[in-house]
């Protein structure tokens, strides 16, 4: 079975925010790494080159595929900020709504900027979205 094209590398979130070409995208990553820590309690870890983690679980479908996964993240994309793991906690069609201006994608929560949003909105998707992957999604490791 293939692996996970997205594991969790070395690279340092430091280096990799500070390297973040717009200024603007920069300060909302630093933002959101703030946020995410502060909410998780764990430190941000890069998972392949663009994606900042926190937290981590494993999960098993049906099929039998099974891999790791960062329980929520982001990255700051030229274009917006992808968000991962907000969407699938259980507030998450309660709380969209009133979150500001924001697209959904199959997995992913993109907004272009922080200022679009609702910080204290984000800040209880981030913790649903969180809680519910580790005690929903997470399969315990063997």
């Amino acid at each position: 079975m293939a692996e996970n094209k997205t594991q969790p590398t070395s690279m340092s979130v430091d280096e990799f925010l500070s390297s973040v070409e717009h200024s603007g995208r920069r300060a909302d990553g630093l933002e959101l790494r703030r946020m995410m820590q502060e909410i998780t309690g764990h430190e941000g870890v890069m998972w392949g080159p663009t994606i900042v983690g926190f937290g981590s679980y494993h999960y098993k479908y049906e099929s039998g595929r099974e891999g790791d996964s960062a329980a929520v993240g982001f990255s700051p994309r030229k274009t917006n900020l992808a968000l991962y793991g907000l969407t699938y906690g259980p507030d998450a069609d309660r709380l969209l709504p009133e979150l500001g201006k924001h697209k959904t994608g199959a997995a992913c929560l993109y907004i272009n900027k922080l200022d679009d949003v609702d910080r204290e909105i984000l800040a209880e998707m981030i913790r649903t979205g969180y809680q519910h992957v580790m005690a929903e999604l997470h399969t315990p490791s063997s």
